[in-house]
């Protein structure tokens, strides 16, 4: 009897431990494998190009359901690489994949998403399309060296000079603590995307036209944090070069320098922008200025908030932003450059911004231009709130350009191309508001290095 209990017992105690370690199994996290870069050809060596080997790699990681895709410490040369679903391309401290510096190593993509910037065949160094779940992190590096594709027309980015990273209409992506520098025009360009996360990473940008250090076009659900980017072009720029607008976007605790605009929701606005929250930002000069292609040395603008071609603004909030020179630091325009995203398109309506907040803002050592918020004749900027924001510059108008500035017959510039500093500089040395409504300021303080005769805010065809 005692022997039938204790076989009885220790049935019941070898199923329950059974049981608990098939549980345990299940609940743990599964191990994605690894799929290292020179298990499949790739060589250190930038002499020799990699592209086909690395291309096995993450194709082998697909096909086998997802993982990482090791760049181990070393250097690499490589055309176009696509990535796909459930792909990490993981750079591991020390490597570094250089783009090559031949236009034949780069292979033409034709996306079935078609904005201003994808109607043709495009190249770029990484490319996916329509992908789930791509991963890109490690702290190593991604060169494009740009400085190698010559600028041969005006709109060439992305058809001779290549991009360093294009994600189109994918869905969960990460790309952190990578250092990516030096693409032939654009670094970073999502469009139509889904859920992106940016954290971490260090941009720098600076060896060709066109070179922007990040751009989000028509995507929802995106958080950026902490990255750190130097570009000749602009810095953190919102876009929208289709129907589908860029929405539900938070950008904090970055570091930005730009010789155009800092931050920037424009030009490109077809669908245009909402529920946008910015805050934490700091704004300086290059430490390398040696070279410019674009803008001004000191930057052109530290925020530029545009709907140029249709579309709409709406619930944007910018706080908590430190500022270093910028000629005219902040920008505000609604205007009717009225281009389509296919040619042929006819964009018959002028857009609207209504809802836009900026305050806590500290401004040194900007030019003496001035900011602007500006609309059109019936069609006015809604609803900006300004509040405490503090603004030095270099000052130096006297009276009679005060006066000069007062009388000079205004340009609207209805069509032109959108910049901070399209009319010099302005009326007034602080804010120049022309054809809005309802704009509220609340501790707006202007001070300057040298006498300066102009008002601190100036109004024109603005209502309560």
């Amino acid at each position: 009897m005692i022997q039938r209990f204790l076989t009885f017992i220790s049935r019941r105690f070898v199923r329950h431990i059974g049981i608990c370690l098939l549980l345990a199994a299940a609940c743990s996290p599964i191990q994605a494998k690894d799929f290292f870069i020179g298990d499949y050809g790739a060589v250190g060596d930038t002499t020799r190009l990699s592209t086909v080997a690395i291309q096995r790699a993450i194709d082998a990681c697909a096909e086998a359901g997802g993982g990482r895709v090791v760049v181990p410490a070393g250097q690499y040369k490589t055309g176009t690489l696509v990535l796909r679903s459930h792909v990490n391309l993981h750079l591991e401290a020390g490597a570094t994949l250089f783009g090559s510096t031949s236009l034949a190593d780069y292979r033409p993509m034709r996306p079935a998403y078609v904005s201003l910037r994808t109607q043709r065949e495009t190249v770029q160094l990484l490319y996916a399309d329509n992908a789930d779940h791509v991963v890109i992190d490690g702290y190593g590096t991604i060169d494009g060296r740009g400085r190698a594709f010559a600028k041969l027309s005006w709109n060439d980015e992305g058809i001779t000079r290549p991009h360093l990273l294009r994600f189109i209409q994918c869905r969960d992506v990460v790309v952190k603590d990578v250092t990516l520098r030096n693409s032939g025009c654009w670094m970073q360009h999502y469009l139509a995307c889904d859920r992106v996360r940016i954290e971490g990473i260090r941009v720098f940008n600076r060896n060709n036209y066109n070179n922007d250090a990040l751009d989000i076009d028509g995507c929802h659900d995106v958080v950026v944090h902490g990255m750190m980017a130097d570009s000749d072009d602009d810095g953190i720029t919102l876009k929208s070069t289709s129907p589908r607008l860029c929405e539900n976007v938070r950008i904090s605790d970055c570091v930005v320098s730009s010789h155009c605009n800092a931050v920037k929701l424009g030009t490109e606005t077809n669908g245009g922008f909402r529920n946008i929250n910015i805050s934490g930002i700091v704004i300086k000069p290059s430490e390398d200025q040696k070279e410019k292609f674009f803008g001004q040395w000191i930057g052109s603008s530290a925020i530029s908030l545009e709907i140029v071609d249709g579309g709409v603004l709406e619930n944007v909030s910018i706080a908590d932003v430190t500022v270093e020179g910028t000629e005219a630091p902040i920008f505000v325009r609604l205007a009717n450059r009225a281009r389509g995203y296919y040619e042929g398109q006819t964009i018959d309506n002028v857009g609207s911004i209504d809802g836009v907040r900026l305050s806590n803002i500290q401004i040194r050592n900007a030019g003496r231009m001035g900011c602007s918020i500006t609309g059109l004749p019936g069609h006015p900027v809604r609803n900006v709130w300004l509040s405490d924001i503090t603004i030095h510059h270099k000052g130096g108008v006297t009276l009679d350009e005060a006066a000069d500035l007062e009388r000079r017959p205004f340009d609207e510039k209805e069509k032109e191309y959108p910049e901070a500093t399209m009319w010099g500089d302005l009326p007034a040395k602080g804010f120049y508001i022309r054809h809005a409504n309802n704009v509220k300021w609340r501790n707006v303080v202007v001070a300057t290095e040298a006498p300066d005769l102009r008002p601190d805010i100036v109004q024109v065809d603005v209502t309560d």
